[in-house]
């Protein structure tokens, strides 16, 4: 078992003592965690999205901030502020919820296009800017944000360059029944996310990551992912396709996938495991899909039964042969 194998292992198992049932949606937030990547969790309330990122974070030993957005909360509020100190007669930084390791935007469509802009600079150089001066942030940092895709009454859509800069778009969805009686029965006395342990280092963590950049992946498998980001930019309902940083998450996670399954390569089912959760919410829709309520999810999955998996070369013929 590789380090990238046996951290994500570890990992998963603990953090299935509070999130139950969902084994493949931790196993996605891993693969983010591995290549340096922030997700987006769009799903109704009560499912346990908070919950999932405050047992990622014990699971790691890394620090943990929420974040409540709301219409009036300012950009200031996220970065820090800069604060006249009386006693020295200068300037103090006091730093905001952002500076920590893993920071939860809760219902991050709730705050103004202003507000939601703080996190720019944050999620794409891993470092903010206050007064002009510059603070890095500390590795690992990863920001997982949620949002209702039911309730729109007093929320304002997530600028099309925040929505690209998340490497992944997940949703937990309702447990079954079976799985619902066991989380009644795991809180019966106490929350288990009271009694959650790390399991992995930073150094370990840092080792899966450093890992996950040595898998190999083949020209042929490099072509398929740019062949699939390409297509979504061809297809009739889509008005605005993937971006290269589509393209660059689907190779990254692929990679991750390929590592946390104890291979050293990526094949083609990689790819088509992730090509929904990485490409999917960065298609913009055009008026007439939107009437039609055309699902981007379907659209990517559309390209995927399309465009044929590479298979080996044929070895061209010899000139007049």
């Amino acid at each position: 078992m590789n380090t990238a194998e046996a951290a994500a292992q570890k990992i998963i198992h603990n953090v299935e003592k509070v999130i139950i049932g969902k084994r493949q949606v931790i196993h996605l937030i891993i693969l983010a965690l591995f290549t340096e990547g922030h997700v987006l969790i769009e799903d109704v309330p009560g499912v346990g999205k908070t919950m999932l990122a405050r047992a990622i974070a014990k699971s790691i030993g890394c620090s943990f901030r929420r974040i409540q957005f709301t219409p009036d909360m300012l950009p200031s509020d996220i970065t820090g502020v800069s604060v006249f100190n009386q006693k020295t007669r200068e300037f103090e930084f006091r730093p905001g919820p952002v500076m920590a390791n893993i920071v939860l935007a809760d219902e991050i469509n709730r705050a103004t296009p202003k507000t939601q802009s703080a996190l720019l600079e944050a999620m794409e150089e891993r470092q903010i800017t206050v007064d002009g001066v510059t603070y890095a942030l500390e590795s690992p940092f990863l920001v997982f944000a949620t949002q209702n895709p039911i309730e729109y009454e007093g929320t304002f859509p997530l600028p099309e360059a925040q929505v690209d800069r998340f490497m992944m778009r997940v949703s937990l969805g309702y447990p079954a029944e079976e799985q619902e009686i066991a989380i009644l029965d795991a809180q019966q006395y106490d929350h288990p996310i009271r009694h959650l342990e790390q399991v992995i280092t930073l150094g370990e963590l840092m080792a899966a990551q450093e890992h996950v950049k040595q898998v190999y992946v083949s020209d042929l498998m490099k072509e398929y992912i740019v062949h699939l980001v390409g297509e979504t930019r061809r297809h009739p309902d889509v008005y605005l396709g993937a971006s290269p940083r589509g393209s660059l998450a689907l190779y990254k996670t692929a990679r991750a996938l390929a590592a946390t399954l104890g291979r050293d390569f990526v094949i083609p089912d990689d790819i088509k495991a992730l090509a929904i959760p990485t490409l999917a919410h960065r298609l913009i829709l055009s008026p007439s899909a939107r009437l039609k309520n055309v699902d981007q999810e379907a659209i990517v999955q559309e390209i995927l039964d399309s465009v044929p998996v590479p298979g080996s070369r044929v070895p061209s013929r010899p000139a007049g042969s």
